[in-house]
């Protein structure tokens, strides 16, 4: 079981409310490369990996996405703190405002709600490893779409470090794939099963 720190992984100190800046940075808590289904994706997928090592990569990195939930949870809370009617009108947080007032709920900046379907848990080694690869890539350039348009600071410099960890988290799946690849031998890398067939590498 895990041993949980009472702190965010990287801190958050947002002076400045920006409800604009909160309705794009949620996509990474609801969105389709977000952190809420790259967390269920890895802690779900483990289940079925056959190698411990591989196991323990996407243990690893699934409990380091729950980490960046709580921060891009604590992002959007601060940005919409203390909000005046005015401000979320002149925003456009007022459609958002209906539904949820300032509660942080699991959605896209499209308004979309987060769907089960981003989970993505195929039950074969192969691939997963590679969908989670994919997946990781995919988040860093929705990173970097939110650092093209936000200028606070404050708000910046957590975003730079989430967008680092999906680097750091693409070499582990990386090293995780190579793993499989020592495990098997060429000719059987993409011929067999390893989640089904026990002989699969032998």
């Amino acid at each position: 079981m895990w041993q949980y720190e009472k702190k965010l992984q990287y801190p958050v100190n947002i002076k400045n409310p920006n409800p604009k800046y909160a309705q794009i940075i949620i996509s990474q808590y609801g969105g389709p490369d977000g952190e809420l289904g790259a967390s269920m994706r890895y802690l779900t997928q483990r289940y079925s990996m056959p190698y411990n090592e591989v196991k323990g990569i996407l243990t690893d990195i699934g409990t380091e996405e729950l980490a960046h939930l709580e921060m891009v949870c604590a992002m959007v809370y601060q940005l919409t703190k203390n909000l005046t009617e005015k401000q979320i009108v002149e925003s456009g947080f007022d459609k958002y405002f209906v539904d949820h007032t300032t509660g942080v709920y699991p959605i896209a900046a499209s308004a979309l709600p987060w769907r089960a379907e981003y989970i993505q848990a195929k039950g074969d080694i192969l691939a997963d490893l590679h969908e989670d690869l994919a997946a990781e890539q995919k988040a860093r350039v929705t990173y970097d779409n939110l650092l093209r348009l936000i200028d606070d600071p404050d708000v910046r410099e957590p975003l730079k470090f989430l967008r680092q960890r999906e680097i750091v988290h693409y070499q582990r799946f990386g090293e995780a794939l190579r793993l499989t690849a020592d495990k098997l031998d060429s000719k059987n890398f993409y011929a067999c099963n390893p989640s089904f067939d026990k002989n699969c590498g032998k």
